[in-house]
């Protein structure tokens, strides 16, 4: 009698949902294997690898299916994603695979395969309604968070023709929550194990509609100091799958949440952060730390973000370059002059606008401070490495120094070979690696008695600037050739001139792309945007600048836009406002702009499926 309910209550089910379906199951002799089918294949499976809850797979069923094209049908004047699926892709996953479905939604989604049994091949085009839940987050319980990854999205500039299909991969991230700062490292002193940030990593498509989004609970624990950290240094590599790490682990995904690798970092290394650039080797490398230095004066110390790693496919390690053997750890030029209430993610409002001393950097010494503080020497946060971009030209690497305030290539040999960066403080054995500014015609540009202040300097002004604290230096291969090569970067603007403003809305960002030649040891200016948009566009912390080939444009993530808080009390009064923009190449005014209203960002970069499931 059970069993005959149960049926009963399945179908009537299945009626009053009104879909059209058919069941496979197993005879009384055998186990029952029940399913609904929607179409002509196998059934269907949504969050198939439980991290992407937009996405499902329609299973083959047994047969074989080729020739498969999806189309996500749009709401009422939103973006079409319609995408081919490379016979890989469709043995990969054991069916058809779905990507760009709108939350809360009944999404149809309409495939057209080439289905084979016993022979015959028979070309099928059918719709399937998917049904995905409403986004998910974790919530840091603050007043301001009533969205799930930010409150509200505005496109505030509509994407030109050439734009309008673009899909935008971002990874933001909450501020600190109670769950997320019980553990440190104490075995040795130091780390920045304290950076522990429940992840936001979605993509957007231009109309603002959330079309993919990462439920890492799976991956991710923010109680584990082994399964957590803040992910950062997401990448679409070549072969279309995504690379990230956190805290101490890295990791590779496809866009349907499959597993590659998810890995520990080798044992030497600990707390990335930041930056992982894939190389067309195959290898990885990665910004790290050293998990155990002894210092010359005898401590034993883990440092803090001075350290790259480059891995092979199978996670052994190649080489790595420790930057306080390679630069001058005791630098301490810029430290003196960065604003202490926005070093990077460490916000602390309080600090706005301070400057350390002599007296304070030395106490550090005194006291034997370690860790993620702002200081001098390995165990302190002395350069603040926030990308690494691998030149296989010539097997080097090309950093952005945040605390360094420069955007240096060190070669294969541990030697460095460029820095590109205003001349305060580096000693006698970097000078002549110093890059000369110069204008369009090659003439020298001066930039002052001490070199700092640039005729760019000023935001009223044109012509050439440094960068100041600067993120994302990465080479533009496309247009680089032989000894001249293009980097773009965003300027974040902090310690702007070697000095802090009289006001800190007098503060602006840049994104900025220069010509270098390596031979003649020269730079020059050739793009910037932000300067004219003044502090409602300053991004203190985070941001990128990155061209993007299939387009010849340039993508531009201002972050933490708009962040303000009341400097009397410390307290915030509200996250910041993260900017979208993508140029054409060279154009004065972006081609699109989004921005999300209290979001705390990190970095976007255009995605593209094509390259996911097409390839």
């Amino acid at each position: 009698m059970k069993k005959i309910l149960s049926s009963v209550l399945v179908a009537g089910l299945l009626v009053s949902a009104g879909v059209t379906t058919s069941f496979a199951i197993g005879g009384a002799s055998g186990a029952a294997t029940d399913y609904v089918v929607q179409g002509k294949i196998g059934e269907l499976v949504v969050n198939p690898y439980d991290i992407a809850p937009l996405t499902a797979v329609i299973k083959n069923g047994g047969y074989t299916i080729k020739d498969v094209t999806v189309r996500i049908v749009p709401k009422k004047d939103g973006q079409e994603i319609k995408y081919k699926v490379a016979d890989g892709e469709l043995k990969t996953h054991g069916g058809i695979p779905v990507f760009g479905l709108y939350p809360d939604y009944v999404n149809t989604v309409e495939v057209e395969y080439t289905r084979t049994y016993k022979g015959a091949d028979e070309k099928i085009k059918e719709d399937y309604k998917i049904y995905t839940a409403p986004v998910f987050g974790d919530v840091s319980g603050m007043r301001g968070q009533k969205g799930v990854f930010f409150d509200e999205i505005k496109v505030t500039k509509p994407a030109t023709e050439k734009f309008k299909d673009r899909l935008y991969f971002v990874n933001n991230f909450q501020p600190k929550t109670g769950k997320g700062t019980k553990v440190v490292w104490n075995n040795p002193t130091g780390g920045a194990l304290e950076w522990n940030y429940t992840p936001q990593i979605f993509i957007l498509d231009t109309k603002g509609e959330i079309r993919w989004y990462m439920e890492p609970s799976k991956i991710y624990n923010l109680k584990s100091a082994f399964h957590a950290g803040v992910m950062m240094g997401f990448k679409q590599n070549d072969d279309g799958d995504i690379t990230w790490g956190y805290g101490q682990r890295y990791a590779k995904y496809d866009i349907m949440g499959r597993e590659i690798f998810n890995r520990e970092l080798p044992a030497g290394y600990v707390d990335f952060s930041h930056s992982m650039d894939d190389s067309p080797n195959g290898h990885y490398f990665l910004r790290v730390a050293n998990a155990n230095l002894k210092r010359n004066d005898g401590k034993n110390v883990r440092t803090v973000r001075d350290v790259i790693v480059e891995v092979d496919q199978n996670g052994q390690v190649v080489d790595d370059w420790r930057l306080y053997e390679i630069l001058d750890p005791y630098r301490d030029n810029v430290l003196k002059v960065l604003d202490q209430g926005a070093v990077c993610l460490n916000i602390d409002a309080k600090a706005g606008g301070h400057t350390l001393s002599d007296e304070e950097l030395a106490k550090l010494d005194d006291n034997d401070q370690f860790g993620d503080i702002v200081g001098s020497g390995p165990g302190r946060n002395w350069a603040h490495v926030n990308s690494v971009d691998h030149d296989a030209e010539d097997d080097s690497i090309i950093l952005s120094s945040r605390h360094q305030n420069a955007i240096i290539k060190i070669g294969r040999d541990k030697q460095v070979k460029w820095i590109l960066g205003n001349p305060v403080g580096w000693s006698d054995k970097f000078k002549d690696k110093l890059l000369t500014p110069v204008d369009s015609k090659g003439n020298k540009i001066s930039c002052g008695d001490d070199g700092a202040k640039c005729p760019g300097y000023e935001s009223d002004k044109g012509g050439f600037d440094y960068t100041w604290t600067q993120h994302t230096a990465f080479k533009i291969d496309e247009k680089s050739k032989g000894d001249i090569i293009y980097v773009s970067a965003f300027d974040n603007g902090d310690s702007r001139g070697m000095e802090q403003p009289a006001l800190p809305t007098m503060k602006y960002s840049r994104a900025v792309i220069y010509k270098i030649d390596q031979k003649k040891m020269t730079v020059e200016q050739v793009w910037e945007y932000g300067k004219d948009r003044g502090f409602d566009w300053y991004s203190s912390v985070t941001s990128l600048t990155e061209y993007q080939a299939d387009k010849n444009s340039v993508m531009v993530y201002s972050a933490v836009a708009g962040m303000q808080f009341d400097i009397a009390t410390g307290n915030p009064t509200g996250l910041p406002s993260p900017h979208i923009n993508e140029f054409e190449w060279g154009a004065k005014e972006p081609s699109i702009e989004i921005v999300m209203k209290n979001a705390m960002g990190y970095q976007a970069w255009p995605f593209s499926i094509e390259k996911a499931l097409s390839k």
